[in-house]
């Protein structure tokens, strides 16, 4: 059995919540089958997808990520601001950004090294964090574009709160009728300041 799999960083039900009051006048203005929104518990910063992996494969990826994140130290992130992807008149995804520190650069970079070498394809887009809220649907025309671009140059999105980064998950992904459902698979903690050898 293939497991449908990526790896990701939590949002705390707080910051979701948060995410989701923020964006319900954006809702209201585009609803579905227009834009495809994600569930607030959906929310999440994906670091790296995996599509469809054995379980076997995902242990043994879980068990070498597991050392890299002991690597690297725990950070936070800032949630703020609205955007798409590629472009607002263009937009196809429906984002929150993030305002990461450096540590997150490093800890995808060590993720990617990880996955690379155990034979999973690198990401040829750089990484742009970002929390998806929504995808713009396939049939959607010029007039629904101008519609979406509108929508969003109309919205503000200023400082949601933060997120303190201190564990990578790999989540599997089951879509069913109503969206998808994610399930964390395994939790691997980064190193926190206690983890410090006494010297």
């Amino acid at each position: 059995m293939m497991l449908r799999s990526f790896i990701a960083v939590k949002i705390p039900q707080e910051i979701q919540g948060t995410v989701a009051r923020s964006i319900a006048p954006l809702q209201k203005s585009l609803p579905r089958p227009l834009v495809r929104w994600v569930a607030p518990e959906n929310v999440h910063l994906t670091l790296k997808f995996l599509g469809d992996v054995s379980p076997a494969n995902l242990e043994r990826l879980a068990e070498a990520l597991k050392v890299e994140a002991r690597n690297h130290e725990i950070f936070t992130v800032s949630v703020r601001g609205l955007g798409a992807f590629p472009t607002a008149r263009r937009a196809r995804v429906l984002w929150i950004g993030l305002e990461a520190p450096a540590e997150l650069q490093a800890l995808m970079h060590g993720i990617e090294t990880v996955a690379a070498s155990l034979g999973y394809a690198a990401e040829d887009r750089p990484f742009s964090p970002h929390l998806t809220i929504g995808r713009v649907g396939q049939n959607a025309s010029t007039t629904d574009l101008r519609r979406i671009c509108a929508a969003l140059e109309g919205m503000n999105v200023g400082a949601l709160g933060s997120v303190r980064v201190d564990a990578v998950h790999i989540f599997k992904s089951d879509l069913l009728p109503g969206g998808s459902v994610y399930t964390g698979l395994y939790n691997l903690p980064m190193k926190s300041s206690q983890d410090q050898p006494v010297s």
